[in-house]
């Protein structure tokens, strides 16, 4: 055995791998086994399920047929950043040439090139937890993380109160809109309290300081449910429209996670410096799924015909598993869950920490109640505290895109029976 000691960058010896990624892996595992899992796990979509809309596979096929196989220009092609723009001015009211765009292989990389042009190391960025991902993007830029609690009597969605006292000094506020983990969305009072915050920020700030910006991920803003409705920052206060980065693309829309197509939008010095950071990393998406989702996103009865279908199939089983668990609650078990507003998530309470299982192992965390359920219901769920919370906070992510409303509805007798067996 090699007793060589392996030297890295502070940087990689500190990072935390994803934790929603190790379930998925033991989940996944279990299921090649041969183990009928319900995975609510992973943010993903399974295609025999949700298939991405026919008009845009096709013309995947058809621009690698005709040979669309070398490098895209490094901010995107040209027609895709017209259409996105033109599809966002269209369906949002927010006017941006196409020259303020920037593609990229879905938002992950836009978020983290964000975080590198805006962010210096020891920069404090703001954002509320529960919340998807910033935890990492401040370890990789070396960012102080300013982590804001929510409280579910407000669907776990930030106010002005929560962030009021974080803003002073700080570079960036990363906010997300509907909401990863939670499905829930923001009022647009409580978006409108918040934009003036930042703005009054700014205006108190000098000409030589860094203003504070407003990153705003708005990957699912197409996927809202029933009356709600969704709001974004430039829309309320234009004001903002300096200091605000949009992310958004087809990766959850769509069902299209892994066509690898997203898309920023915002100031246009800001996303040239972007542009120049993942020129650099080259984590461009592919060209001929460029091409087609320009050619895909002017079509717009073939986009709203297969939105309408999409989002009632998702709101289906978000339903299910929400009318399920009040179910459960009115018979007396320590459960919750927040009505679905948007996304693919519904957030769920399961108040058992301190139970006892049958094998007499006492439920202390989240993970430990997570295991508990993937081995005695075999329903796979992801806890918050994957997303930033405490890991005795007893509220999890229940994610619909990757099973089947059947699969769904044979889990809630599992789960209601292994909540029962609990002493």
């Amino acid at each position: 055995m090699s007793t060589t000691t392996l030297h890295v960058s502070q940087m990689a010896a500190g990072l935390i791998g994803s934790e929603i990624i190790k379930i998925g892996n033991e989940v996944n595992d279990m299921i090649r086994r041969g183990e009928q899992i319900c995975n609510l796990t992973i943010g993903d979509f399974d295609p025999t399920e949700y298939p991405i809309p026919a008009e845009l596979k096709n013309g995947i096929i058809a621009a690698y047929q005709a040979g669309q196989t070398n490098y895209p220009p490094a901010n995107g092609m040209a027609g895709l950043r017209e259409a996105a723009a033109a599809f966002t001015a269209s369906r949002l009211g927010l006017e941006y040439p196409a020259a303020d765009f920037l593609v990229a292989g879905g938002s992950r990389p836009l978020i983290y090139a964000t975080y590198l042009a805006l962010v210096d190391a020891g920069d404090r960025v703001v954002f509320p937890v529960p919340s998807w991902n910033n935890n990492h993007y401040c370890h990789l830029s070396g960012a102080e993380a300013v982590m804001v609690p929510t409280r579910a009597e407000n669907n776990f969605m930030p106010t002005a109160a929560d962030l009021a006292p974080h803003l002073a000094g700080a570079t960036l506020l990363a906010l997300c809109s509907p909401l990863n983990p939670t499905g829930t969305v923001f009022s647009r009072a409580d978006l409108e309290a918040i934009c003036d915050l930042v703005l009054a920020e700014n205006q108190r700030r000098g000409p030589d300081e860094k203003p504070l910006y407003l990153l705003y991920d708005q990957i699912y803003w197409l996927l809202t449910f029933g009356a709600t409705e969704h709001y974004d920052p430039v829309s309320l206060r234009p004001a903002l429209r300096d200091y605000t980065i949009y992310i958004d693309g087809i990766s959850k829309c769509l069902a299209a996670t892994g066509v690898r197509v997203g898309y920023a939008f915002g100031p246009g010095e800001v996303i040239n410096k972007m542009k120049a950071i993942l020129g650099h990393v080259g984590a461009w998406a592919p060209k001929a799924e460029q091409v087609a989702v320009g050619q895909y996103l002017p079509q717009t009865e073939a986009v709203d015909a297969y939105l309408t279908g999409f989002k009632q199939k998702i709101q289906l089983s978000l339903n299910l598993l929400h009318e399920g668990l009040q179910t459960m609650k009115a018979d007396g078990l320590p459960v919750d869950s927040l009505v679905p507003q948007g996304a693919i998530y519904l957030t769920a309470k399961l108040d058992v920490l301190g139970r006892t299982t049958p094998a007499g192992q006492r439920l202390d965390t989240t993970q430990q109640i997570t295991s508990y359920l993937i081995s005695e219901a075999k329903l796979a769920l992801v806890p918050f505290s994957a997303f930033g919370t405490e890991g005795t906070a007893p509220w999890f992510r229940m994610s619909v895109g990757g099973a089947s409303a059947d699969s769904i509805a044979a889990a809630l007798p599992r789960l209601r029976a292994a909540l029962e067996a609990l002493r």
